[in-house]
């Protein structure tokens, strides 16, 4: 069955032909380690996720890179600002070494926790700078730099096509991300960008390297089409990030590695719609952001969060809510509860031999080969509990399709017919205080009533049948 996707150079959905039979290379960019990630942030890689699963499903090897920003990447996501690591390190009285270590730590657990798969290489920009500078050297030799204040840049004038990615007017000079474009007065063009700074007027950064340049750090920009290359070649499949990536930094990713190469580059281009709170899109600039462990610590999975950005489609804007949440949890916790209900008849995995399963098989590839199409596969998952299968191939088809949708659905359990659980009265009253301040959303009430509890030697586990308490 032929695979569909959205590619942003294009504007259209096309359909996916390898670059090589049977195998995906795959870059996604990464975090950049100065924070932990929102879950924003996190929108954008479970999207990168469903399309690396909606691959495999359909039998092809997927090599996925995906970079670790450790340096370079300033507060102003062109050329101004300070370095966010070392920025950090300041602010926390730690090295930017340390700041990158712990933060990277802090990513890959709320990575793992929402089930997404690991990257075949995870690669440091600090472990890469001499691929960095041979890159650069590279463009060098084919004249697109220039030297001005010390640092090197990337002259666009030096390609026809600079912007194509984000269809940027050259004639206008208007920077997307700042009013005042003029901030970096050794610039030729005001969208001319910096592939090595020995000069910043932040002086001296905790992170440098030696370089034919002088002694300095590579430019943000420069990473990516660097370690890319290194791991994937000069060409490959796929290239995805955030929408908010696209009019800088993807641009001049772009134009760097096809000036260096002087071929076509990547052949897709997709690219995550935002995540939206009260104040607009999810941001860490205002100090204020959710991160998976606020959302664990209210009580949620990690998995209620999988679901909720599996209601809407990757290429949509999803507005965050906590009666959202609750409503994705309470739909996944109904399915967790069926599942559960199959196994505790004896279902077990077969074959999928009736004609009814096929076609709900066909169905569901059919979305989500559709350009990713996650809310119509969800409804396929539930057409499954509602058709006339046997209880193995419903099972079966269950298993089959969270191949794709990672909702961890293997791991369910038997569910059980227990007796009614009897409590004393102080516990009672403390569990109905606890769920009316989930209703009214005061969620610190909530928490102060589970840490009650458990001085008391209970864990809450919440279930689709209400909340019950277990021993310590």
């Amino acid at each position: 069955m032929s695979i569909r996707v959205y590619n942003t150079m294009s504007r259209s959905v096309e359909e996916f032909v390898p670059l090589k039979t049977g195998f995906v290379g795959m870059y996604t960019c990464g975090p950049t380690v100065y924070n932990y990630a929102h879950i924003g942030n996190l929108r954008t890689f479970l999207f990168e996720d469903l399309l690396k699963r909606m691959l495999m499903y359909n039998g092809y090897k997927v090599k996925h890179v995906m970079n670790i920003t450790d340096v370079g990447h300033l507060t102003g996501d062109g050329d101004e600002g300070e370095d966010k690591v070392e920025k950090m390190a300041h602010k926390m009285h730690k090295t930017s070494w340390e700041i990158a270590d712990f933060y990277t730590k802090a990513f890959f657990k709320d990575y793992d926790s929402l089930n997404i798969i690991r990257p075949t290489v995870v690669c440091k920009a600090t472990d890469h700078i001499k691929e960095m500078i041979a890159l650069i050297q590279r463009l060098e030799e084919k004249g697109h730099t220039y030297i001005s204040g010390g640092n090197v840049y990337f002259d666009i004038s030096s390609i026809s096509d600079y912007g194509k990615l984000a269809r940027l007017k050259l004639d206008s000079l208007q920077d997307a991300h700042r009013d005042d474009i003029f901030l970096d007065g050794n610039k030729k063009n005001p969208k001319d960008f910096v592939l090595w700074f020995t000069n910043s007027k932040f002086g001296n950064q905790e992170m440098m390297w030696d370089s034919p340049w002088g002694r300095g750090f590579p430019g943000w920009h420069i990473e990516c089409s660097a370690m890319s290359m290194k791991y994937l070649g000069e060409s490959f499949d796929f290239h995805c990030g955030g929408i908010d990536a696209i009019p800088v930094h993807h641009t001049n990713e772009i134009a760097q590695s096809e000036a260096a190469t002087g071929h076509k580059w990547v052949n897709y281009w997709m690219h995550g719609e935002f995540l939206l709170d009260d104040s607009g899109k999810m941001s860490k600039s205002n100090g204020e952001f959710l991160t998976m462990s606020v959302l664990v610590g209210k009580g949620y999975d990690p998995m209620d969060y999988r679901y909720f950005c599996l209601g809407g489609h990757y290429r949509s804007q999803l507005k965050f809510s906590w009666e959202a949440l609750d409503a994705a949890r309470k739909a996944r916790l109904g399915i967790v509860s069926k599942v559960g209900e199959l196994l505790a008849k004896g279902a077990r995995r077969s074959a999928l031999a009736s004609d009814e399963a096929k076609r709900l098989k066909a169905e569901f590839t059919e979305h989500i080969n559709n350009d990713l199409s996650s809310p119509r596969a969800l409804a396929d998952l539930f057409a499954v509990f509602k058709s006339g299968l046997g209880d193995d191939e419903k099972y079966s088809l269950v298993l089959d399709f969270d191949q794709v949708l990672g909702l961890e659905l293997d791991k369910v359990t038997a569910k059980r017919e227990e007796g009614v659980q009897e409590l004393d009265p102080e516990l009672k009253m403390l569990l109905q205080e606890r769920a009316d301040a989930k209703k009214a959303k005061d969620w610190a009430a909530a928490d102060r009533i589970r840490a009650a509890l458990k001085a008391k030697g209970f864990v809450v586990k919440d279930t689709p049948q209400g909340p019950v308490l277990e021993k310590n």
